[in-house]
């Protein structure tokens, strides 16, 4: 048996460990499993946060796209950690006095019906699309961590089990404990690995001289590989999606109260943003060791080159804060479907046990649909990013909803998502309308545009959400 094996497994039992540590915390009630009873202290909501964002695209997506476009490509955490310190300014702490479960709940408080069903649409499938893209990461780092016992699929039927398993099982208790021990070895694993990889291969210098000769590219620039208006467009997706999409709101909701929400986010975004960049460096040594690498690779080969001790321990932790990322997104689209969708239209009296069994089976069911769109996803950035983009309409109801609800109408929220969501098809099926350098641009006009005319035509205000008791 390899090193590398007996790590993993490790890491397996620990967070199979820690979930059925908390499954009886968690079996409590719903509030328990789906919000961790609403007692996470900030630490907790930092490390949940975190260990959100440093999973798939932030790692083994990162590295991808470093093979592309050099050391910019670690841009893509920092614009999550904006993205983390935004909602911590503005939003978190709103969330968990209003003691919200989800934004399509939020939006039928101060809109209507329609309103929480559109909502609830466009948000399931952004984390369903998200959740999927976690399988690809994690099929990635497996297959070429254990070539000799997982291939490509296999490895991403591994991640979807134990994804789903912990999830079941601990619900969000689950996942905040699993982020402290993920986030602080990844950390570890991948500064560990890059020293290794520097001192190896004779510095930046050295690996600067084996990358291929690319006009108008510094392969060690922080800016060289990206156009102003894709840096932007990054920065907007991750503050827009942060606000809205149903995992950090999740988190926020959790949180043991206002503070403990806004600080969490405040410190997860200084914890979110060094990542990117060691991780783009690891994709660019890994360019410049093996130059027809399959990009979608490249982190995890990189660090196979070291030793044994090493290359299992960075990767098993890689593959750890992907379980940690998929389990709060899978847990969020889970929530979305049974709290807006089952229990919402279909049975509103449900009695809690029998509410625990369907928010499980809704889990599985999610987990398995999400697997089957994995074997067909590719480029883990580029998805992620088109996903997110959906969160503008849901983003920009709530902020006017909290700050500048005289301009909201009844109407506002359903026109405004629906719009989203037809932009987002529109813009994926039409190549004519791509006349923005990234849809994320598109999707402001057409929502701003939406919501400006819903305005002058529509005369009915809006109820102002009112504070739920915990």
């Amino acid at each position: 048996m390899s090193i590398q094996f007996m790590i993993v497994i490790v890491y397996i039992v620990l967070l199979f460990g820690v979930s059925f540590y908390v499954k009886r915390r968690a079996d409590k009630n719903p509030t328990e499993y789906l919000f961790a009873g609403r007692q996470f202290g900030p630490w907790l909501v930092a490390f949940s946060i975190t260990g959100m964002a440093v999973g798939a695209a932030s790692t083994v997506g990162v590295a991808e796209s470093a093979t592309k476009i050099g050391l910019a490509a670690g841009w893509y955490n920092a614009a999550w950690s904006i993205g983390a310190i935004v909602m911590g300014l503005v939003a978190a702490g709103k969330y968990r006095r209003l003691n919200c479960t989800t934004v399509p709940e939020l939006f039928e408080r101060s809109y209507d019906k329609k309103a929480r069903i559109v909502s609830v649409i466009g948000l399931a499938i952004i984390m369903i699309c998200i959740t999927s893209l976690q399988y690809v990461a994690g099929g990635s780092i497996l297959s070429a961590l254990m070539p000799d016992v997982f291939t490509m699929r296999s490895g991403m039927i591994t991640s979807a089990v134990v994804f789903i398993g912990i999830t079941a099982i601990g619900g969000l208790w689950s996942s905040g404990l699993s982020n402290l021990l993920s986030v602080s070895i990844i950390y570890l694993g991948i500064l560990y690995s890059m020293i290794r990889i520097l001192e190896r291969d004779g510095g930046l210098a050295g690996i600067q001289a084996k990358l291929p000769v690319v006009a108008g590219l510094d392969w060690l620039s922080p800016f060289s590989g990206l156009t102003v208006a894709m840096l932007l467009g990054w920065i907007m997706v991750m503050t827009t999606q942060a606000i809205t999409a149903q995992g950090p709101v999740q988190i926020a909701c959790g949180a043991r109260d206002e503070k403990s929400a806004r600080r969490g986010f405040l410190l997860g975004g200084l914890l979110i943003f060094p990542i990117g960049f060691l991780s783009a460096i690891l994709g660019i040594a890994a360019l410049a060791q093996y130059p027809d690498i399959n990009p979608t690779k490249a982190l995890p080969q990189i660090v196979m080159s070291l030793d044994p001790f090493t290359s299992g321990l960075t990767l098993a932790a890689l593959w750890a804060a992907d379980v940690s990322t998929a389990c709060t997104i899978l847990l969020g689209a889970g929530t979305l479907v049974s709290q807006d969708i089952y229990k919402r239209f279909f049975a509103p009296d449900i009695a809690p046990e029998r509410y625990m069994k369907v928010n499980r089976l809704i889990i599985l069911v999610i987990g398995l649909v999400t697997l089957w769109m994995a074997f067909n996803m590719v480029g883990i950035v580029k998805m992620m990013m088109i996903g997110l983009s959906l969160t503008t309409a849901f983003t920009l109801v709530f902020l006017a909803t909290m700050f500048v609800p005289g301009l909201c109408r009844k109407n506002t929220a359903f026109w405004t998502t629906f719009v989203g969501v037809a932009g987002l098809l529109v813009w994926t099926l039409v190549p004519a309308v791509r006349i923005f350098p990234h849809v994320i641009y598109f999707e402001w006009v057409i929502c701003l545009f939406t919501f400006v005319l819903v305005r002058l035509f529509d005369k009915t205000p809006i109820r102002r959400p009112e504070v739920k008791a915990d």
